[in-house]
């Protein structure tokens, strides 16, 4: 049975978000990851993908400098920041 996770904590500037995600690996261990998705619209369908324009990297590094941020501090709290 695939298990619906939610993320840890999320980070979004703009339409780029940063997912982190706690994974469990072999004999109990657990490791961190993350992942970053690009909302859009087109008509009045959302799509998402994981490709960035140019004007989208400053975004994504802000995003994903905040997870880094998150998982270096070890925060436990599930955070979600909007970033403006």
């Amino acid at each position: 049975m695939v298990e619906n996770k939610t993320p840890i904590a999320k980070f979004q500037a703009g339409n780029v978000s940063v997912s982190v995600w706690e994974n469990d690996a072999k004999e109990g261990r657990h490791f961190k990851s993350v992942s970053i998705q690009k909302n859009y619209k087109i008509g009045e369908q959302w799509k998402s993908t994981n490709s960035l324009n140019i004007n989208e990297i400053p975004k994504a590094i802000l995003a994903l400098q905040k997870a880094y941020e998150h998982l270096a501090l070890k925060d436990e709290l599930v955070a979600v920041t909007q970033i403006t």
